[in-house]
C-alpha cells in the first residue's frame, strides 16, 4: 500500500467535514445534545428503540413472551437515530451510551433502566423465567452464545456492513478483512448448528433471538445485499435455522415494531397493544 494514502497524525482530531454521511449521528463525545423528555405509556415496560437488528432482538423477545402467555405487555416508542433522538436528555438519562435499544421497567421501584441489547434480553428472560434454562449447564451455554453475538456482531455491522454497504469509498483492505471474519463467524455457526435445532441444546432461547437478526438476515439475503458476495449458500445449517425462526409468528410481529422505513403499510413506529398489529401488513417469510 502506498505510504501517501494516509498517514495518521500524532494526535487525532475530529474533522466533521471528513466524517462522511454519518457525521450528524456520530461524534467523539457523550452526553445529550438537546432537552426532550421521553414519552411514557400505560404498561410497566417501556421500550425506546428502532427496528435495527439490535432493536429487533428485544421486540422479538417481548412478542415471544406474550405469545407464550406471559404478562409482558409493553409500550414501544421510536427513537429515530438518523435524526439524533438518541441524544435527547430523556434518552441519555436511561442510556448514557446513546444507543438503541433502551428499556425502562416502571414496575420496579424505583423504575429500572436497562440498556445494551444483551443485558435487556437477559433481564427479561430472568424476569419472566422464559427462553433461558434454569439448569446451570444449559444456562451457561445460552450465555456463551449471547455474549458471542455481542462480541462478534460489531465485526459484521460496524466492520463489514459499514465498509461494504455504507462507506462512500469502497476500500479493498477493510472489505477483505471484515468479509474474512464474517465468513469465519458464519462457519462457526454452521458447524455449531450441524447437530442441533437451535443455538442452545436446551431449545429456542435468547441466544437465537440475539444472533438471528444479524446473521439470519445475512443468510436470508436481507443484510447489506451481500448474500452472493459472502457465498452464504455454503452455510446450509445456518440457512435452515434462519428460515425456521423466520417463520415464527412472534418473530414476524417483532420485526414490525418500531419500523419507520420501508413500505408505509408495513411501518409501525409505536406499539402499545396487540391490536396495533391490525393496522399494519406483516410480511410473510416467503415475501421477504
Amino acid at each position: 500500500m502506498p505510504n501517501d494514502v494516509y498517514t495518521p497524525p500524532r494526535v487525532w482530531t475530529w474533522d466533521i467535514e471528513k466524517a462522511g454521511p454519518f457525521a450528524h449521528v456520530n461524534r467523539p463525545i457523550a452526553g445529550p445534545t438537546h432537552e426532550k423528555e421521553l414519552p411514557v405509556g400505560r404498561h410497566p415496560l417501556q421500550l425506546y428503540s428502532q427496528a435495527t437488528p439490535n432493536g429487533q432482538k428485544i421486540t422479538i423477545l417481548l412478542e415471544e413472551l406474550l405469545a407464550a402467555g406471559h404478562d409482558a405487555e409493553y409500550d414501544a416508542w421510536p427513537i429515530r437515530i438518523s435524526e439524533g433522538e438518541q441524544f435527547s436528555s430523556g434518552f441519555v438519562s436511561i442510556n448514557p451510551n446513546s444507543k438503541i435499544p433502551a428499556l425502562q421497567d416502571r414496575g420496579a421501584s424505583p423504575p429500572l433502566a436497562v440498556f445494551e441489547s444483551g443485558s435487556i434480553l437477559l433481564y427479561l428472560a430472568d424476569k419472566f423465567k422464559a427462553f433461558i434454562s434454569s439448569d446451570p449447564a444449559a444456562r451457561t451455554e445460552t450465555l456463551n452464545w449471547l455474549f458471542w453475538q455481542m462480541g462478534s456482531a460489531p465485526m459484521l455491522g460496524g466492520g463489514f456492513g459499514h465498509f461494504y454497504a455504507y462507506a462512500e469509498e469502497k476500500l479493498e483492505y477493510p472489505i477483505n478483512r471484515y468479509a474474512m471474519e464474517v465468513k469465519r463467524q458464519l462457519d462457526v455457526l454452521n458447524r455449531h448448528l450441524a447437530d442441533r435445532e437451535y443455538i442452545s441444546s436446551a431449545g429456542y432461547s435468547i441466544a437465537d433471538m440475539a444472533i438471528w437478526p444479524w446473521y439470519g438476515a445475512v443468510v436470508l439475503g436481507r443484510g447489506y445485499n451481500a448474500a452472493e458476495f459472502l457465498a452464504v449458500h455454503e452455510y446450509e445449517n445456518v440457512i435452515r435455522w434462519a428460515k425456521q425462526i423466520d417463520a415464527r409468528p412472534a418473530v414476524q410481529r417483532g420485526l414490525a415494531v418500531n419500523r419507520i422505513s420501508g413500505p408505509e403499510e408495513s411501518q409501525m413506529a409505536e406499539r402499545h397493544d396487540a391490536a396495533d398489529f391490525d393496522k399494519v401488513v406483516l410480511s410473510r417469510p416467503e415475501d421477504r
